[in-house]
């Protein structure tokens, strides 16, 4: 049903390729509507990044309409009715609407269809059953609005069964309720999840770190990986986090917010898994993280905590020897629980100072070159070999305990006397 509301005042909606493409999509009876996220952040006053649009065409005639324009059309996912339509560089997912017949927890089989009401149905939660048309008049045919204007996540129908289709729904429960809700979860909701939880086994690895990076990147995570705790999801997900607990998260979100650092969904990972590299190197083969991710896990467990009384100097030889990046991990979720017990404590309150200097000093490190080659060793006289290798970490190790300040001539003098002893 239409509802009065209306997001015609969205710039996005106002772009000039997109009303053409919807217009076109729009002929000789045929409707097209731009369907869920879009019109879901619009109503909430918040960023709009992709542009999904609901149509009646089938996905040939969507091909054959959109390339007719002379727009790019690419069936990326033609046998569930999509088509991924490149106007002007931008794409835009245009699905047609349809009814998931057949379902086994993964994938679904779909018949194409005609009603709109049947295809918002067969969504998974009310606030992604919206649909806007071209002049900005929301169609709501599953009490989205209410939901919205009371930041309540709701299955749409019968939680257990919209679950049964995609056990993935059940990571968004939690995810979607982290980005978009308030208060409790819908209490429906969160004892279907709990009761199929088992359902995440099906799942494949990529799509179950997908959500939850999703999650932890939310403003403020906390609550939905609370309620997860309790739903026994968290522990199905991320069973590292089981023993560990996720009363971190709280000081490390009030220190983002605080101390105006960028949201990092790794952090808050490693904020409720515990610091030991083989576990860590399981729970990144499990969730298939990449490289990148799984090395910077690795690193971080790896690290040796820092005292917050530590001065810069031993921090210095400590970065040189270790990874940097794995010792800011490290800093930031010391210098948040400090501040989060500093409230009450204010031997803690002097922590947070201490670890907030190294935190800074750390970031802004970088790691000096030693100035010494095995060639300049050979100038000496040394003969090529093992022993040039050794002189060198001799050396090196005499150039960090004396905080990187020898410099080349000084280094070969003393390589010289060692020779000469």
């Amino acid at each position: 049903m239409t509802t009065g509301v209306s997001i015609a005042s969205a710039q996005w909606l106002k772009d000039i390729v997109l009303q053409r493409l919807l217009a076109v999509l729009s002929t000789s009876g045929e409707e097209s509507r731009i369907a869920g996220g879009a019109v879901r952040n619009t109503l909430l006053g918040q960023p709009v990044s992709d542009i999904d649009i609901a149509t009646t065409n089938l996905p040939q005639e969507t091909v054959r309409l959109a390339e007719a324009a002379g727009f790019k059309a690419v069936g990326t996912g033609a046998e569930h009715g999509t088509i991924t339509v490149i106007a002007h560089g931008r794409p835009y997912e245009v699905t047609t609407l349809r009814a998931d017949i057949e379902t086994d927890g993964r994938r679904a089989k779909v018949l194409f269809g005609r009603d709109w009401k049947r295809d918002a149905e067969r969504r998974d939660f009310t606030i992604n059953g919206l649909y806007a048309k071209a002049d900005g008049t929301v169609v709501d045919l599953v009490g989205g609005i209410a939901d919205l204007e009371k930041r309540i996540l709701r299955f749409i129908g019968d939680p257990e069964v919209r679950i049964r289709e995609d056990y993935l729904r059940i990571l968004r429960f939690f995810r979607f309720f982290a980005w978009y809700g308030a208060g409790r979860p819908d209490a429906e909701g969160l004892k279907a999840c709990a009761r199929l939880k088992d359902g995440l086994d099906q799942l494949s690895a990529e799509r179950v770190w997908a959500e939850l990076k999703k999650l932890l990147s939310a403003p403020d995570p906390s609550r939905a990986l609370l309620w997860m705790r309790q739903a026994g999801v968290l522990t199905k997900a991320l069973p590292e986090s089981e023993k560990w607990g996720i009363d971190s998260i709280h000081g490390l979100v009030k220190a983002e917010r605080d101390l105006g650092w960028e949201s990092d969904p790794l952090v808050r990972l490693e904020a409720i898994v515990p610091p030991d590299a083989a576990r860590m190197a399981a729970l990144a083969e499990r969730l298939r993280l990449s490289n990148a991710q799984a090395e910077r896990l690795r690193q971080w467990a790896s690290t040796e905590p820092v005292g917050a009384n530590a001065s810069e100097a031993e921090l210095a030889k400590k970065l040189y020897r270790g990874d940097r990046q794995g010792f800011v991990d490290r800093l930031k979720l010391s210098l948040a629980s400090a501040r989060a017990r500093a409230v009450e404590d204010t031997q803690a309150l002097v922590e947070a100072g201490g670890y907030s200097r190294l935190l800074a000093y750390a970031e802004r490190w970088q790691k000096p070159e030693f100035p010494l080659r095995g060639n300049d060793l050979a100038e000496l006289g040394m003969k090529p070999g093992k022993r040039i290798g050794e002189m060198l970490k001799e050396l090196e190790a005499l150039w960090i305990e004396t905080g990187f300040t020898l410099g080349r001539s000084a280094l070969l003098e003393r390589a010289a006397e060692i020779l000469k002893a």
